[in-house]
Formats: structure tokens, sequence, C-alpha cells
């Protein structure tokens, strides 16, 4: 059989040939970024890989500028579909994936050349079912700069974890494109995305469930991609996206109390979900400053009743939040309105605004450990 030319690489790989990763490529209107995207999948040091474009309906030049790349490199193909949403996409990349390995690169960001052969080397050396690392935080405007964000500090690089032993995996950034993850065992978990559609925040219940699955984990140091922050920040205008996030650890909560009780037992499920509630409260309080302000104290007040339920289960306590969290939550269970007023009061006003909020919400104390944490940089 003839060899096929993997552009400029100059690679010759059998296309009917297992490749060693998929790298799969969720793109959906975003023509001004997507050209430095597929560059960097291109550019990747480790070859034999099927970069798998899932083309959401776009309406811009994406799906052409997808096809220039593969005119010229036979690696990169495209699902060409109309919109359904992230999650469903995400599904469809993984239905017709055939790597050994399954790596995911969001259409405004960009790898290191060398990311994929790193995190796929550690994962054969370590015979893991997934290998995480860091990333830079990047900025092409007003001037391009990057920062790290260091999730996994040295000390708890380069050996094997269960992620569900020690909660610290559960509280990290879900950053979905920062690892690979075997196949067989993405799939022997039926680990895939909630595909509801216009939905946003659906790597949460994905990551949670391969850290809670997960028996051979590796971390990296290094850092794996540029993660553009350009459009950060950006309010959540529209209302039916607004409880998106709410979807997904309702689906966390169900799977623990269904799959994962039967597959480990109901102690273990029973242990993953106090995790999993303190994990909701970070991911929800991130999703608050994002939604536009019309939807904040209703959003407030669908968080405070999903807390009461579990405080009322007894799935969750109090205790296991740090003190000014648990502060923030009482406050909010007390009150969402009163806490969303006060909160805007500070918001804006910097580190000085945000210790002004605690001293008021718990005194000097809690003021204090908040002050600690920052210091410690917890």
């Amino acid at each position: 059989m003839e060899p096929i030319n993997f552009g400029s690489k100059g690679g010759f790989v059998d296309q009917h040939a297992q490749p060693v990763l998929s790298l799969l490529v969720p793109i959906y209107n975003v023509e001004r970024y997507l050209r430095q995207c597929l560059d960097s999948a291109a550019a990747q040091t480790l070859e034999n890989i099927e970069i798998i474009c899932i083309n959401d309906g776009s309406t811009d030049s994406s799906p052409a500028i997808i096809r220039e790349y593969m005119e010229r490199d036979a690696r990169f193909v495209m699902i060409d579909k109309a919109n359904s949403g992230y999650g469903d996409s995400m599904n469809r990349g993984l239905d017709q994936a055939r790597g050994e390995y399954v790596g995911i690169l969001e259409s405004d960001d960009f790898m290191a050349p060398d990311a994929l052969e790193k995190l796929v080397h550690v994962a054969r050396a370590h015979d893991a079912q997934i290998v995480k690392g860091n990333f830079d935080l990047y900025w092409s405007t007003p001037e391009e700069h990057r920062e790290l964000f260091e999730m996994f500090s040295p000390n708890r690089c380069g050996k094997v974890v269960r992620p569900a032993a020690d909660a610290f995996a559960f509280h990290q950034k879900p950053s979905i494109w920062s690892a690979v993850y075997r196949r067989d065992f993405l799939e022997d978990g039926n680990i895939r995305f909630l595909p509801t559609p216009g939905a946003a925040f659906q790597d949460a219940s994905f990551t949670f469930k391969a850290f809670a699955l997960a028996d051979r984990a590796v971390w990296i140091h290094d850092s794996i991609l540029s993660y553009r922050q350009d459009n950060e920040g950006s309010s959540v205008n529209a209302s039916n996206k607004v409880f998106c996030v709410n979807d997904e650890y309702a689906e966390i909560e169900r799977w623990l109390s269904c799959e994962y009780a039967e597959r480990c037992g109901e102690e273990e499920a029973a242990r993953l979900a106090r995790i999993c509630q303190a994990v909701k409260y970070d991911s929800y309080m991130w999703s608050y400053v994002r939604l536009a302000p019309q939807f904040r104290v209703m959003f407030l007040e669908r968080m405070a009743s999903e807390f009461k339920v579990a405080l009322d289960d007894h799935t969750f306590e109090l205790a296991d939040l740090k003190p000014w969290k648990r502060a923030n939550l009482e406050s909010i269970l007390k009150d969402p309105a009163a806490w969303a007023w006060a909160n805007e009061r500070y918001a804006t006003s910097g580190k000085f605004g945000r210790a002004m909020h605690y001293l008021k919400l718990g005194g000097p104390g809690l003021l204090l450990a908040y002050a600690k944490s920052r210091s410690d940089h917890e």
C-alpha cells in the first residue's frame, strides 16, 4: 500500500494503521484563531496522529480553513455537522477516534510543538490512563505575553497517583485540553460529554468521571499549551446557558449514585460525593462572576436550593469548605439577593474590597484565615 505524506513534517505513515493519538479539535466560528491552532497541531513532533476537526455548524470561514489543511496534510479529517453544542461535538469526535490515546485542543488555543510527544511518552513509561500537564495563560493583545498556570508543582509530578485517593486533582481547573487519555480507559468507563444543546462548562463532568475512575494518572510540570485569555471575562448573556454548570454537577451526582456506586461501592461513592460538593462550590462561584448581572440572583437562588438539599441529605457538610468559603455559602443560603448586593459593592475594589467583604462577613478571624490562604497560594 502506498504510504501517505503527512505534510511538512515529511513523515510517511500507513493511513490505515492505528494512529498513536487522536487529537479532537471542536470548532465553531473561530476563523480568527483557527490557523494558529491547526498549525500547532500539524507541527507536533509526535507525527503519527490523526487530527479530527469537528465543525459544529460554523457560519464563518472555519470549514474552508479546515479543508485547506485537509488538502495538504492527510492527518486532518473533518466531521461537518449542524450546530448541536460542544458536548455532542466532542462525543462525535470520540466515536470516530482511532488512536491509542485521545487529546483535545480548543480551536482558539495552540500547543507547544512537543506537547503530545511528552504526554504520550510519560503515559507509556508509566502505563498511565491519564497524563496531564500545566499550561500558559496567553494574551495576544495589547501585546503578546504569557504566564505559567501551575496546577502541578514539581513535587507532585512524575509519579503515578490515583486521583480519587486525594481530593487535590478534583479542585484543579478541569483543563481537559492539557492532558491525554487512554482511549480504552474512556470507553471502558463510558466517559463522555453531556450533550446539552448550546451548553457551556461541559468539561466538568468529563473531568470528574475521568479522575474518579483512573487508577494510574501522572502529572507533569511542562507547559503543554497556550490557553488564550483574550476572550476571557465575557458575560454569559443567554438565559439558556445560565444553568449549564448546574446540569454538569447534576450529572456528576447522578453518576456517582448510580454507575460509580455500582462499580466502586456506596461508601466510596459517598466519599466522592462530598468532594463533589466542595468542588461544586468553587465551580459555581467561578461561574457566577461570568454571568450577566440580570442572571446572578436567580443563579444564587438555584445554588442555595441545591446545597440545602445536600446538607439535608448529609451528603455534604459546611465544615468541608475553607472558612471564608463556608461564610460565603452560609450567607448565600440565608439570603441570595443580599449576598449578591454585598458582593457587588466590593467586587470591583481589588484586594482591599475582597478583604472588606470577608471582614464584614465574618470578622477579623475570617479575614486572617483568608489572608493566610492567599499568602500560601492555596
